[in-house]
């Protein structure tokens, strides 16, 4: 009897298990279809229109545009040739492979792509652009200035001809590609089609209102992995003036705005939006001209360098309206990562170098007997007198230099003076400002007639293993030993770059990082 009352029990506790175990699983189960319910809601949800602005609005046509926004927003509807990612790496785009023969390049392009009109994309479309940028005042000229010429192999390889070696040619290659079928028969310059021109991008247009341009999803877009973007429409809003787009901004009329400007909060207030603040590309640095008897000691330039407090000529001279840099790739370029080749600000370093050197601080300036004389480290400062902020940085840098028993002149030039005091290197020391170039060439700072008049054979050896190889590998070992000789020899000294700002609606939803080449990484999963 007792043996049966135990097997019950132990019948019971397993049914009692199995019970709650069903349960467990229907519960979960319904749990799982409640998830799923509610992220198909959450979904139907997602508002998939984004919306964005131009002010002065002069043509959607991208290479006759003049206007920055319309080059930014037109990169969604057209493609080039060679892309930029994220951390300016050359990656294919419409050109799928490229080779360097001498002076010409040999490329080939991606097969089975179309038109939003359904017309296939050729070689003929390369050649096409390429003429036009030679034929049209546009600002991608400059990006084919060196082309004589481009050979058309077969309907997907072009051979583009170019006057001279130009090293990185492929970052050259990122303007947009139009349609030569579009525009057969046509005044490229009056046609009525740049109103509505097609593309092989990710957007195309598919209205044109006085007001407004309407993009919408291009179905048949050949990158796959882009193709399926949650967004459906970018409605494209017209301004006659940018106030007009900030105010919009602000009452939550548009989604998203890029700017250079420094007072972009006197505009748009500080709520409602999230700001990304990112290098720009415009560079300015002091050039040492290494032919002056003070600049080509060593131990002057680096005493110099470690003397300038950079913060504090972005505090007192710029109004905290840059951003300090240390070295020209130094924006987030992929060949300059996770280093520094900035000296740091030490004053007692600089008085170190030159102590070692055998100067002494005396009356309040460096002085040295050489020869039987005495001499002491006096220099000359140019700045263009036309530019009232690199004026007040060159003031700044005077007072901190002379506090340190440097003799600082400033010479206020002229624009043509101030040019042919650079083009003939006839100066000591110049302030000088620079639009760096998405290619990573370095030939300014350090090729042959560099501004500088500064020469090291390492360097030149090093200049043209980057020009003739395509190995990462290489490549990245010879930009950080480049990065490296730039800290210890100092023929310049980066001071800043401009602040790019990039404000988007706090309602926006995606992985959003922007660069100053491109606005809208990501933008395949961006919603509201």
């Amino acid at each position: 009897m007792k043996s049966n009352w135990i097997k019950y029990v132990f019948v019971l506790f397993i049914i009692l298990i199995l019970g709650i175990a069903i349960y467990m699983i229907k519960e979960d189960e319904e749990v799982k279809k409640q998830e799923e319910e509610y992220t198909a809601s959450n979904q139907d949800d997602r508002v998939k229109e984004l919306k964005l602005g131009i002010a002065g609005f002069d043509t959607i046509n991208p290479i006759l545009s003049k206007n920055k926004n319309v080059q930014n927003i037109t990169k969604l509807i057209y493609d080039p040739l060679v892309n930029l990612s994220s951390d300016y790496k050359a990656e294919p785009c419409l050109a799928t492979e490229w080779a360097k023969d001498g002076n010409s390049y040999l490329i080939k392009l991606r097969e089975n792509v179309r038109w939003s009109d359904g017309q296939a994309f050729t070689a003929e479309d390369v050649r096409f652009t390429i003429d036009r940028l030679k034929d049209s005042d546009t600002i991608y000229s400059a990006n084919v200035q060196n082309v004589v010429g481009v050979d058309i192999i077969d309907d997907y390889t072009v051979r583009i001809n170019l006057d001279s070696d130009v090293p990185f040619f492929e970052y050259n290659l990122t303007f947009p590609i139009l349609s030569s079928v579009y525009y057969q028969g046509e005044d490229f310059a009056t046609s009525s089609k740049n109103t509505s021109p097609i593309g092989t991008g990710m957007f195309k247009i598919t209205d044109v209102q006085s007001s407004y341009i309407t993009l919408s999803k291009n179905t048949s877009y050949w990158d796959k992995e882009n193709k399926n973007s949650v967004l459906e429409t970018i409605t494209v809003n017209l301004y006659s003036s940018i106030g007009e787009l900030y105010n919009s901004f602000k009452v939550g009329g548009l989604d998203l705005i890029a700017t250079d400007n420094e007072n972009i909060q006197d505009y748009i207030g500080t709520i409602g939006y999230t700001p990304r603040e990112i290098k720009g590309r415009d560079h300015t640095f002091l050039a040492f001209n290494m032919s002056n008897n003070y600049l080509s000691r060593l131990e002057v330039r680096k005493a110099i360098s470690y003397s300038i407090d950079k913060d504090n000529i972005n505090t007192n001279a710029l109004n905290g309206k840059c951003i300090t840099s240390s070295f020209p790739l130094d924006y987030g370029n992929w060949l300059y990562q996770n280093q520094d080749t900035s000296s740091g600000y030490s004053v007692e370093q600089a008085k170190k170098e030159l102590t070692d050197a055998g100067w002494t601080l005396r009356s309040g300036s460096w002085q040295k007997t050489e020869n039987k004389r005495t001499i002491r480290i006096e220099l000359n400062l140019l700045v263009r007198a036309s530019d009232s902020t690199k004026l007040a940085v060159a003031q700044n840098i005077e007072s901190q230099l002379e506090a340190q028993g440097f003799i600082i002149n400033i010479v206020q030039a002229t624009d043509e003076q101030y040019n042919n005091a650079i083009n003939s290197r006839n100066y000591d020391i110049a302030l000088c400002s620079m639009t760096l170039s998405p290619s990573p060439n370095l030939d300014t700072f350090f090729g042959a007639n560099n501004i500088a008049n500064y020469s090291n054979e390492e360097v030149t050896n090093l200049l043209n293993e980057t020009k003739n190889t395509t190995d990462e590998n290489v490549l990245l070992q010879d930009y950080q030993r480049l990065a490296e000789i730039y800290k210890t020899d100092m023929p310049y000294v980066s001071l800043y770059n401009n602040k790019y700002t990039i404000a988007y609606s706090s309602s926006l939803v995606g992985d959003i990082t922007p660069t100053w080449f491109y606005q809208f990484y990501g933008i395949e999963g961006w919603y509201k």
